[in-house]
């Protein structure tokens, strides 16, 4: 009877997604061992859990593996640079470059402002766009002007031909 009990409680369920707290996983342990009927009903729920997860997996697009492992393939085989090659000052750690006949040459750059820069091609699109934007903003409050006012001239007209009818 505390068997079926303790299965309907959702401890097992909680345990089999991980979301059981470590009270709850010792006390789970126990019971189990203690109680076959538990690791029975757990083992069920472990199978119903995987059949599961099988009927809902996707199958990944085709390539993906060779993609993967191109990838891998290139982080493997990339070379990699001896810190020797980088020279300090004095123990200091200023960074001074370094050149190598057949490596690249690292230049460390540092920044005097935190503004952004802007080429010069992109500051005039910038200021077309904004005049546009303000252009297209006149013109949307100027026909809704307009068609407010018409508006009022279809419900005047129609007022009148109620009248007209009576």
């Amino acid at each position: 009877m505390i068997q079926q009990q303790y299965i309907d409680s959702g401890i097992l369920e909680a345990y089999v997604t991980g979301s059981a707290t470590e009270a709850e996983v010792k006390e789970l342990l126990y019971m189990k061992a203690k109680y076959p009927e538990i690791n029975f009903a757990l083992q069920q729920l472990e199978l119903d859990m995987e059949h599961i997860a099988q009927h809902m997996a996707v199958t990944p697009p085709v390539g993906t593996w060779d993609k993967i492992s191109d990838t891998i393939d290139e982080l493997i085989l990339r070379p990699e640079y001896d810190p020797k090659q980088f020279t300090t000052d004095n123990g200091n750690n200023n960074y001074q470059g370094f050149k190598t006949n057949n490596g690249p040459h690292f230049i460390e750059v540092e920044s005097e402002s935190n503004h952004m820069k802007v080429h010069k091609n992109w500051k005039w699109v910038l200021a077309a766009v904004f005049v546009l934007g303000k252009i297209f903003l006149g013109c949307a409050i100027y026909f809704y002007l307009e068609n407010r006012q018409a508006q009022q001239q279809v419900q005047e007209l129609k007022t009148e031909l109620k009248q007209l009818k009576k």
